[in-house]
């Protein structure tokens, strides 16, 4: 059985090479953060609910829960569950009556629909073994860096 991690966002913000969004998941105790590289869309989706900003149409993942919803079901969790050349995978568990299915995501599309649908997000162990996460601890700098983040920095990415 896979280990899984519960994480949470701890917010969004600009790599400043590429100048690329980046998701940054957290541990419960926030020893160690996970990056994740994302699109463009993907990182507007998450910043908009984050903000709870609301569109007055449905963006796709506005869609997608009110969907599952309506077919009575529900997302239970989503879990970042591989990590390939690279690239991060995900799955959604969404459980309709009896029938429970784990349906293959992006990671930044299964955030955006955890965030929707208030499900947890995971991490697997294995994961978290192979990915480069930060610690605080481990470095000075990056725990000052950290620890001086504040609310225009994390969690209020403008497009």
């Amino acid at each position: 059985m896979t280990q899984l991690v519960p994480m949470s966002i701890k917010g969004l913000m600009l790599d400043p090479v590429s100048n690329s969004p980046i998701v940054v998941l957290k541990d419960e105790d926030e020893k160690f953060f996970l990056p994740i590289w994302v699109g463009i869309f993907e990182a507007n989706a998450i910043a908009l609910q984050l903000e709870n900003v609301t569109t007055p149409r449905p963006m796709t993942h506005d869609l997608l829960r009110n969907l599952i919803s309506e077919l009575d079901a529900r997302v239970t969790r989503v879990v970042i569950n591989d990590l390939r050349d690279s690239t991060f995978f995900a799955q959604i568990r969404v459980i309709t009556g009896q029938r429970t299915m784990e349906i293959d995501a992006r990671p930044s599309d299964a955030i955006a629909l955890a965030l929707r649908t208030e499900a947890p997000i995971f991490v697997a162990q294995s994961v978290l073994d192979q990915a480069q996460t930060i610690s605080p601890d481990s470095d000075e700098k990056i725990k000052k860096w950290f620890e001086q983040l504040g609310p225009d920095d994390m969690g209020k990415y403008k497009m």
